[in-house]
């Protein structure tokens, strides 16, 4: 996840979407689950939700932390895509790699692998659910040793982790799913840091590199999904998900829908009708380059307008995970698949 002009994307008009204009939020309990939206209708009852394991989502992010920051170029970075490829090969998923190389901002050139699954192949009902794998190389929000690398327990790990549990439960679904996960995301020119737009022109494009060369280069006979969803710091503490802006000018539709099963689950406590301004991540390229309807779930605390005390510091590290909040977001996306064989409108 990355800061650089995150509130800046040429040519929107930001009245619709700029700081919190906040509808809607139920009621609270210890948990921060409680809705007080009643008006939703329940899951029919035919339609059997697996359960989502948050102990296993859990050990999966403490397994790619310990491999160490999976910075491009780096043996942690190596082990993660085995242990990626590997566990999706247990679910019989058929994981193909999409590798290339690309330049970075400060004229490093590094090798990247985008990983991706497709269950269910030859099912025209699809929904895309992405992440990112690798880990930024510097904790450069820190004041002090910015240059240090750090785990990136939630900026990363979660996400994978939480796909990896997911991609477990997808036969049966009724619908196709399509798992990527993106490489080289966080590898982007930081404005005013580390130097990096004193030592280096400043440069358009510079994040979300794997994501930009997926969106071009789709997979032969890919069939496009019906929308997608990008998780993004997914598994801290005290996460709250507000609707974010690039997601709502590119998706507002599946935005609703998504937010819509929140609060059918009793989630609106995380799922908030808070709405932010536009941000840059995988998202923004999976839009306009593929043409796919995407949205972003991203931690952001909408008191301080701003992501999450850890972002890009090296308090990102297992502390920050909660079991719960991983509970929350992976029974969402397990509904929010299970229930989408029933949709006879496309959100």
């Amino acid at each position: 996840m990355k800061r650089k002009n995150k509130f800046a994307i040429t040519g929107l008009a930001l009245l619709p979407f700029l700081f919190l204009l906040t509808g809607c939020p139920g009621s609270k309990d210890n948990d921060r689950i409680v809705t007080s939206d009643t008006t939703k209708p329940a899951p029919p009852a035919d339609i059997k939700v697996p359960a989502f394991n948050a102990d296993s989502a859990y050990y999966f992010t403490q397994t790619q932390v310990d491999f160490g920051p999976r910075i491009p170029g780096t043996k942690a970075h190596k082990k993660c895509l085995d242990f990626i490829v590997a566990e999706l090969e247990k679910d019989s998923l058929h994981p193909m790699v999409q590798t290339s190389k690309a330049r970075t901002f400060d004229g490093k050139q590094y090798e990247f692998n985008n990983v991706m699954i497709s269950s269910d192949p030859k099912n025209n009902a699809r929904i895309l659910i992405c992440t990112h794998w690798d880990t930024r190389p510097w904790s450069d929000m820190e004041a002090v040793d910015s240059n240090k690398p750090f785990d990136g327990a939630d900026d990363g790990a979660s996400g994978v982790a939480m796909l990896l549990e997911v991609a477990r439960h997808l036969k049966g679904a009724g619908v196709g799913v399509d798992l990527v996960f993106f490489d080289l995301e966080d590898y982007g020119q930081q404005e005013g840091k580390n130097g990096e737009t004193t030592k280096y022109p400043e440069q358009d494009n510079t994040w979300c590199l794997g994501s930009q060369y997926w969106a071009k280069n789709l997979p032969t006979n890919f069939i496009m999904p019906r929308y997608g969803i990008l998780l993004d710091m997914v598994g801290g503490k005290d996460a709250v998900f507000p609707m974010e802006g690039t997601s709502l000018m590119y998706a507002p539709k599946v935005v609703n829908h998504i937010w819509d099963i929140a609060s059918t689950l009793g989630y609106s406590g995380y799922f908030t009708r808070d709405r932010t301004a536009p941000t840059i991540d995988d998202h923004k390229y999976v839009n306009e380059l593929a043409g796919i309807p995407t949205i972003d779930i991203v931690h952001y605390d909408v008191k301080t307008r701003d992501y999450p005390y850890f972002h890009h510091k090296q308090s990102d590290n297992m502390s920050v995970i909660d079991k719960k909040t991983m509970g929350v977001v992976g029974n969402l996306l397990l509904h929010v698949i299970y229930l989408e064989k029933n949709n006879s409108e496309t959100p």
